[in-house]
């Protein structure tokens, strides 16, 4: 008995990918895109195959990733937005809130989401992080939306794609 193994896929030619930005930290959202972009482009992506809207902030970045993966054109989605700690609760509920919206949209539409909202303590920390996570976005989004083609190829039961309440 040999195990079946799909090795990681880079190559994004063809692949359609969204990417919903949040505005709020602008600078660390225009650096999250650039380095994101730039990455899609180096694994394959043509130009025209990726859509990149904006949003107030990260909280509103889940129900627009939701409007895209509903609409089924795309292979995958990118969050993109930073969330820096002031001195309020507030961080935590943007945080842990983007990320359950970002995840649900994942598991509800059955489409790849590459998370790459920074949660951070400061401004530092977020700049330290951006081009990396942007990068790794675009990774994760490619690498994951050629494994649910691959399974899909395979006849591997998967399930996350089927319609929202699990009827086909």
């Amino acid at each position: 008995m040999s195990i079946d193994y799909i090795p990681p896929d880079l190559d994004g030619e063809g692949l359609r990918i969204g990417i919903v930005q949040a505005r709020f930290n602008e600078w660390a959202g225009q650096a999250l895109a650039q380095a994101c972009i730039g990455e899609l482009l180096n694994l394959g992506v043509d130009e025209g195959d990726i859509t990149h809207v904006t949003v107030p902030g990260s909280l509103e970045v889940p129900l627009a990733l939701a409007k895209l993966a509903a609409n089924e054109d795309f292979d995958a989605l990118i969050g993109l937005g930073a969330v820096i700690r002031g001195e309020t609760y507030h961080f935590e509920v943007v945080s842990n809130e983007s990320a359950r919206g970002i995840n649900e949209v994942a598991l509800r539409y059955g489409v790849p989401v590459a998370n790459a909202i920074l949660t951070c303590d400061t401004d530092e920390q977020a700049r330290a992080r951006v081009n990396e996570k942007g990068r790794d976005a675009a990774r994760v989004a490619v690498e994951m939306a050629n494994l649910l083609w691959a399974l899909d190829e395979t006849g591997e039961p998967g399930g996350l794609g089927d319609s929202p309440d699990g009827e086909e």
